[in-house]
């Protein structure tokens, strides 16, 4: 009688635990389904920096908090948290800046699009205001068309495109498109 009395107090006291074990552990579905979630494709990558060549030499720095590389047909790297880029001349010396709040690369075109606040200036302080703006790394220009507002700085102009406009990377060298606004010209003494 002893052995059954001890017996069944063994065996009650693991019914006892293993039922403790069973309802202690609970998980939430959706967290069991987060754990297994992978993006394929694409890579994230926060605090970047990166520097784009061309023969050797340094054409370009790139920074930005967050950047997402989608590897699908054709490779794509997005920044959906804002960027700046700094452009160089061949001194090193940094000939114009950028900044978007929304940058995308697309590889096999060699082309940015930007858009939401973009703004770019030059080291003579000219600056251009607009809400997209294309970068074509092979020919060097930026376009768009889409308004523009430039401001130049010697002598000081106020210019609107209603229909874009295209400058070269240095933006040394800009044609806007319909344009408006206040424009000083040289005195024209010869008719």
């Amino acid at each position: 009688m002893i052995n059954v009395y001890l017996y069944s107090k063994k065996f009650l006291a693991a019914l006892i635990m293993g039922c403790f074990f069973l309802y202690s552990c609970e998980n939430d579905i959706n967290e069991v389904k987060g754990l297994s979630t992978v993006k394929l494709g694409v890579e994230e990558g926060k605090q970047i920096e990166s520097f784009m060549s061309q023969g050797g030499r340094i054409k370009a720095r790139l920074t930005a908090p967050k950047m997402l590389r989608y590897q699908l047909d054709s490779s794509m790297v997005e920044f959906p948290n804002t960027l700046h880029v700094d452009f160089y001349d061949i001194l090193k010396q940094i000939e114009s800046q950028l900044n978007a709040r929304y940058g995308r690369y697309v590889e096999n075109q060699s082309k940015v699009f930007l858009r939401d606040s973009v703004v770019v200036f030059n080291r003579m302080g000219d600056t251009l205001w607009c809400k997209e703006l294309w970068w074509d790394q092979n020919r060097q220009l930026f376009y768009t068309d889409k308004p523009v507002k430039i401001k130049y700085a010697n002598p000081w102009q106020l210019k609107f495109g209603t229909n874009g406009m295209q400058a070269d990377q240095s933006f040394s060298n800009i044609t806007i498109f319909q344009s408006s606004g206040t424009m000083i010209l040289p005195d024209s003494t010869y008719y």
